[in-house]
């Protein structure tokens, strides 16, 4: 009798660490971060448009971008400027061929300094206004971004703005991470990529790690929901 009981107990707990294993390989696929083909696919067509009129790519370009939302995000296409603003780094200061290079973002570190465009990736969004106010989508300094571009995804934060009728801009460190010439000065590109903004924020902005896992998961749920 007792050699059956403890045949029989063995038995349960195989039953049960198979199980558990099912459950988080189920776990763990659920979770795979989503392909640049997925979350392109989801970002198509605009039955929701989030500005009133159409932002533009440049100071001068004509006003063609709109900025549409989904269950748990919100994107758009545009180009690629480079921002070196912030921190003054050996890859963003004056002397770099910035013209407009200024020594302060919108949101800061949680020391209180400015970002660091040189190696933290993250986005400009237009200043919010009555044509876009982001905050009405819960997004703010910090929210976690997926960008895209030519099958990549990198992922950054919301961490400067700029005018509120201009948008397609993102850190020197974002443009690296894509393989964009990161180059203030002749850098960027002038078509192709497209930004998704989710609510969820990294926690500290400045941890990008945070930032990656953090996009992620709100990435997953916007392809899973939408």
């Amino acid at each position: 009798m007792r050699n059956f009981l403890a045949v029989l107990a063995f038995a349960s707990t195989l039953t049960l660490a198979s199980a558990t294993g099912a459950h988080a390989d189920t776990v763990a696929t659920h979770l795979t971060p989503p392909t640049a083909a997925e979350l392109l696919a989801k970002a198509q067509g605009c039955d929701t448009k989030l500005t009133k009129e159409p932002l533009q790519k440049k100071e001068d370009s004509p006003r063609d971008v709109d900025v549409c939302g989904k269950n748990g995000a919100v994107y758009f296409n545009a180009d690629m400027d480079v921002d070196c603003d912030g921190q003054v780094t050996d890859r963003c200061n004056d002397h770099n061929g910035d013209c407009c290079f200024q020594p302060d973002t919108a949101f800061h570190q949680s020391d209180g300094r400015p970002l660091s465009a040189g190696y933290l990736p993250y986005i400009v969004l237009p200043r919010a206004s009555d044509n876009w106010d982001w905050h009405d989508q819960g997004i703010g300094g910090g929210s976690v971004v997926a960008v895209i571009y030519q099958g990549q995804v990198a992922y950054a934060v919301f961490g400067d703005t700029d005018s509120p009728n201009k948008v397609g801009e993102a850190s020197y460190a974002t443009a690296e991470n894509l393989g964009i010439n990161p180059s203030p000065a002749d850098g960027g590109v002038d078509d192709g990529v497209t930004y998704i903004v989710f609510p969820a924020k990294a926690n500290p902005i400045e941890n990008h790690d945070s930032a990656v896992s953090a996009g992620e998961r709100a990435a997953r749920q916007f392809v899973d929901n939408n």
